[in-house]
């Protein structure tokens, strides 16, 4: 008995013994703290897990992280959990990317979990809700990212207690309305205190408020910082250089900031920096060839700043580089060679610059090429035949350039070109094989060049893209077109094709969106064929100068139109029903159409309504009769309004004058009468406002003074009757005024202010009842007239863009003249045929870019003024039917572009000086002055000896070519030559050739007025 009972106890002692182990053991190695384990759950319980599409970025990344958090599990075995492995206390979290919706609350318990070191919150939807100040409770946090989860207002001071924090991201999507901000205060104490900080990325957060002094204090983190990304945060003022070489600096990130200036380091800048972007930033100056220093740098983009200058050679020995963009800035020289260094460069952007020179034919190096572009510079020699050799380029853009000579013909076999880009060059030859046959290829950009021949059939059929308008092409449309299953923009205009086209073939391409076919005038396009499917995606549709003579039934299939052009065609009749029916009912109708064009047309009938979105609408030129209707107003985002040369009636409705987002409002040339709109909006967006060639009456409207941005402004030829509107000097952008022939009287005057019509270039005040003496006032403010920049490359011409110029008739040597196109350099004053009194201003002599002065039919008296021989652009000076007196000026001689004067019909005296242009001038510019003599009239002078001869009028005209035609040839001005000559040929029957050429290039209309032997009207009221 005794035996047994012995090991009894022992047995319960070790039992027991094994229990407590086992007891003890179970808190001793479990993971998870109970109170971090709740904490976790209920900020798990505070949100949503959201599946929508809220979110703006990519769906395919996220995870679900918290759907493993169950309270009987170890919450260190938690997705996005870390927990220390010596104690039981949470110190990682990682939930980004997890899709959590909801407010992150103020109390929120993840700030419970006091021993974290690293939370990443990033990519989440917060609600636009604040970050909590328990984030300053977390002192242990080495990591913070809260980036791009919808966090709004100011970032919290208790930011700045993180005193370890290694790594920090607040960046966030860019919003207008809500996002984080960040103010100088917090700044200054977080940089203070967080002195171990290695990466800060405050993209997108707000920092308007943070200066430069306070921006140089990232230099306190010169021995941690390692990245710095501070894109679009709207900082201002000029970034010391020494933050760009920061020294253990990897990425640099300043991008976006419009107002944050600097230059680039011109000295000790061996950085290890691999990252630099300081694109759409105000950094200028020249890059500096410290740049060089920069060794380990991979990605380097300069684009949309204001650098200028040449690329120093050093830059093409950073050989780690694969990513470099120096695009949108001023920067000159040639290309180097050296580029031929960079062997692992990928991305290469040169474009929109000043490069010069060709470019260097070296690209046989560059094998891992993908992307290359040097458009919008001034490259002139061919294209490099290497180019199209490199095996894994994709995207090339040469557009925009002076290139010449033939598209490279050959090609490799294993091309990925998908995009090529060579339009706006002088290429010639005929387009390569490889354009229509190459598997990869998505667009070709081919237009405005001086290419010949004929187009391809296309053998592949991978292309997107094609557009080879404004070439040298001939031949029959390629019937390979239609078997473009993919084509999406397809652009043949101004390429001579010809033959017929059935329209209803385009119904094979159900992708298209965009066809331009206009200005084939040997290509006839057949409409009238059944279409035997609709263009579901066609919203862009332009056939002008197309030959089409009716109204194309296939418009009503088209169910997206968004741009219609049929403009300078021969279409006739009535606009049918239904295509009113398509712009005004809202079922079944082009709700989305911007743009319609139907100008220089014989369209008749009552006008269409633009429909309420509209943007664009031309009806000009055409045979419309009728009111304007009210309705036009409901267009409450009409851009421009052109019912120009119709035959319209009625009155102008009132309510135009409120469209705020109207630029220009032009219904020239018909017979609208009652009085111009009574009330201009004072938020109006009027550019040009052209109302001459009606039949309106009563005052000017003072709301036009509203019209801040009105450049424009023409009334001429209609029955207005008041004072001259000098209120109407306070617009600033003012370049154009035109009030002749109207029933305006009084005197004109200016105030004494600096800036009273500082841009005006054009100013006539013809034909009215003006008294008074000369506008003295105001041409004394004519700052427009006064050096005026003529020195740009081609003409260039008034109006918005190249949908629309502006126009204006003018007076030049008796003949009312209208400029379909303004040259910006166009200058003239009109104050002919009014009761003007008193001597011509002194002042007229400071408008030294003045191309033509017209003071004639007035009662003006004096002597030419000196001054007058200052106006040395003058290409013409009418002074006719006045009462000056005295001799004329020997100055006037060194009017060197002056081809047209007219001093007839005053009382002037003496010699008429000799020299240069006035050599050219004949009797019929000086007579009617008595007491003038000299060889230019058949009255010589007593005490003048040896006067040169001069043909007699007989004999100019029997050549063809008399003193008329020779002053346009003598030193003229170039506008003045090129439009007089056209008046002399025109209406003496000569070359019709050269009329034909002038009128092409100066788009003019012209016509005879009646004012040669200066009837010199009194109008008796």
């Amino acid at each position: 008995m005794g035996s047994f009972f012995i090991p009894l106890p022992y047995f319960t002692f070790h039992f027991f013994l094994l229990l407590l182990i086992t007891h003890f053991t179970s808190y001793t190695f479990s993971l998870c703290n109970k109170h971090d384990n709740s904490a976790l759950l209920q900020f798990k319980n505070s949100f949503s897990v959201s599946t929508s599409s809220q979110l703006y970025f990519a769906r395919s990344s996220f995870s679900f992280k918290t759907e493993s958090w169950e309270n009987s599990t170890d919450c260190c075995e938690w997705d996005g959990v870390t927990c220390d492995t010596m104690s039981d206390h949470v110190i990682g979290l990682d939930l980004s990317c997890n899709n959590l919706k909801g407010e992150l609350h103020p109390n929120s318990t993840i700030f419970q979990l006091k021993h974290l070191q690293q939370l990443n919150l990033a990519f989440n939807h917060f609600s636009w809700s604040s970050i909590p100040i328990g984030v300053g409770d977390l002192v242990k946090l080495t990591h913070l990212n809260l980036s791009y989860s919808d966090l709004s207002g100011n970032i919290p001071s208790t930011i700045s207690h993180l005193s370890k924090l290694v790594s920090l991201d607040l960046s966030s999507y860019w919003s207008a309305e809500v996002g984080l901000k960040l103010n100088s205060f917090i700044w200054k104490k977080l940089i203070h205190n967080a002195t171990n900080l290695r990466e800060l990325y405050l993209d997108n957060v707000n920092m308007s408020s943070i200066r430069e002094s306070s921006l140089s204090m990232l230099k306190n983190l010169s021995s941690s910082l390692v990245s710095l990304s501070l894109s679009e945060t709207e900082l201002q003022g000029n970034l010391s250089s020494d933050i760009l070489s920061l020294p253990n600096l990897q990425r640099l990130d300043l991008s976006s900031n419009d107002n944050l200036s600097g230059q680039l380091p011109k000295s000790n800048w061996s950085t290890p920096l691999r990252y630099l972007v300081l694109s759409f930033s105000a950094f200028s100056g020249e890059i500096p060839y410290s740049i060089g220093q920069l060794k380990s740098l991979t990605q380097l983009v300069l684009s949309f700043c204001n650098f200028d200058g040449m690329v120093p050679l050093s830059l093409w020995n950073l050989t780690q580089l694969t990513y470099l963009d120096l695009s949108h800035n001023k920067l000159n020289g040639e290309i180097s060679p050296l580029l031929s260094n960079l062997k692992h460069l990928i991305h290469c952007d040169l474009g929109l610059n000043n490069f010069s020179a060709s470019i260097p034919n070296v690209y046989g190096n560059l094998i891992k090429l993908e992307y290359l572009s040097l458009s919008s510079n001034n490259l002139t020699g061919q294209v490099p035949s290497s180019l199209f050799h490199l095996p894994h380029l994709s995207i090339l853009g040469l557009s925009y350039n002076k290139l010449v000579g033939p598209i490279p013909i050959e090609i490799t076999k294993r091309s990925k070109l998908s995009y090529v880009g060579l339009s706006d060059n002088m290429l010639n030859g005929t387009i390569p094989h490889w354009c229509y046959s190459l598997p990869s290829l998505l667009e070709l950009h081919l237009s405005n060049n001086h290419l010949t021949g004929f187009i391809g059939e296309f053998s592949t059929y991978s292309l997107q893209y094609l557009d080879l308008s404004n070439n040298n092409l001939q031949g029959h449309f390629p019937n390979s077109i239609f078997q473009l299953q993919n084509l999406t923009d397809l652009y043949l205009s101004s390429t001579n094709l010809s033959g017929v086209v059935d329209f209803h073939q385009f119904s094979k391409l159900n992708k298209l969106g965009s066809l331009d076919l206009s200005h084939n005038s040997f290509l006839s396009i057949n409409i009238n064929s059944n279409v035997d499917s609709i263009l579901p995606n066609l919203v862009d549709l332009e056939l002008s100068n197309a030959n089409i003579n009716s109204f194309p039934k296939f418009l009503a299939q088209l169910p997206n139109l968004q741009s219609l052009d049929l403009s300078n065609n021969n279409i006739h009749g009535k606009i049918p029903k239904w295509f009113h029916k398509k712009l005004m009912e809202w079922e079944n109708s082009w709700n989305g159409i911007s743009y319609i064009d139907l100008s220089f047309n014989k369209l008749q009938g009552d006008l269409p309504i633009p429909p309420d979105g509209i943007g664009y609408f031309s009806l000009s030129n055409n045979n419309f009769t009728g009111d304007i209707s009210s309705t036009f107003c409901n267009a409450s985002y009409l851009n421009v309004l052109n019912l120009a040369h119709n035959n319209l009636t009625g009155m102008i409705p009132q309510c135009l004058g409120t469209l705020t987002s109207l630029n220009v409002l032009d219904m020239q040339m018909n017979n609208l009468y009652g009085n111009i709109p009574r009330t201009f909006s004072k938020e109006n967006a009027f550019q040009t406002i052209k109302l001459n060639g009606n039949q309106l009456e009563g005052p000017l409207p003072q709301s036009l003074s509203h019209c801040s941005f009105l450049e424009v402004l023409d009334l001429g030829d209609n029955n207005i009757e008041d004072t001259f509107p000098n209120w109407l000097e306070t617009l600033q952008e003012l370049q154009v005024l035109s009030l002749r022939s109207n029933n305006l009287h009084g005197a004109i005057t200016c105030s004494s202010t600096k800036h009273s019509f500082p841009k005006l270039r054009i100013f006539d005040v013809s034909n009215n009842n003006f008294s008074g003496p000369l506008p003295i006032s105001c041409i004394k403010n004519f700052k427009g007239m006064m050096n005026v920049n003529d020195s740009q490359i081609g003409l260039q011409y008034k109006g918005a863009g190249y949908y629309y110029n502006d126009s204006v008739v003018v007076t030049m040597k008796g003949f009312s003249m209208e400029l379909t196109k303004i040259l910006t350099t166009f200058t003239t004053i009109d104050l002919s045929n009014n009761m003007f009194e008193g001597e011509i201003p002194q002042v007229i002599g400071e408008l030294n870019s003045l191309k033509g002065l017209n003071l004639s039919n007035n009662g003006i008296t004096g002597s030419i003024p000196q001054s007058l021989s200052h106006l040395r652009n003058l290409e013409w000076l009418d002074l006719s039917c006045n009462q000056l007196k005295g001799e004329i000026p020997v100055a006037l001689t060194n009017l060197n572009f002056l081809s047209v004067l007219n001093l007839s019909q005053n009382h002037l005296e003496g010699i008429i000086p000799k020299g240069q242009q006035f050599n050219t001038f004949g009797n019929d510019s000086f007579e009617g002055n008595t007491m003038l003599c000299g060889f230019q009239l058949s009255k010589s002078c007593k005490n003048e000896e040896d006067l040169p001869p001069h043909s007699t009028s007989e004999d100019e005209e029997e050549s063809g070519f008399g003193w008329k035609a020779v002053a346009i040839g003598y030193g003229c001005g170039a506008i003045s030559g090129f439009l007089l000559g056209y008046n002399v040929f025109f209406f003496t029957g000569k070359p019709q050739w050269l009329v034909r050429i002038v009128e092409n290039m100066f788009n003019i209309r012209l016509k005879r007025t009646n004012n040669r032997y200066c009837a010199n009207r009194r109008r008796m009221n």
